[in-house]
């Protein structure tokens, strides 16, 4: 067995990128004024040659080094080490405990509900009376 890493595959970093950017294939295509058919050549290979690079590091808005060194982990590290939520609604959210009944809110809008449609008949019946 080698101990040899294999070179990092440059097209597969340039599609993780993109879909990290939430960007299409068609539109990264557009950005490097080219078709979608080259964008998927261009992910497929392996190698890209560094003027390439460069110009869709520009499209991605992201340095070529960035592009070479990628990796999933060092991005899943960089996000769990700087996540830091002061919104304790993301901590909470499955353990919702409201500081109201839940019941006395369904009866308050089904009452707002039955007024708002007695005054619609009400104003009906009004105009019926008027002609």
């Amino acid at each position: 067995m080698s101990t040899l890493s294999r070179p990092k595959h440059i097209g597969r970093n340039i599609s993780r990128i993109r879909e990290l950017r939430d960007m299409k294939q068609e539109a990264l295509a557009q950005a490097l004024g080219t078709s979608q058919q080259t964008v998927s050549a261009i992910e497929n290979s392996e190698t890209i040659d560094d003027a390439k690079l460069a110009e869709v590091a520009k499209a991605l808005g992201v340095t070529a080094e960035g592009i070479k060194n990628y990796s999933d982990e060092t991005i899943l590290s960089i996000i769990n080490n700087t996540f830091n939520s002061h919104d304790t609604s993301t901590i909470n959210g499955i353990n919702v405990q409201p500081t109201f009944n839940p019941l006395d809110k369904i009866v308050e809008l089904y009452e707002r509900l039955l007024q708002a449609e007695k005054d619609k008949v009400e104003y009906l019946e009004k105009i019926i009376k008027g002609k």
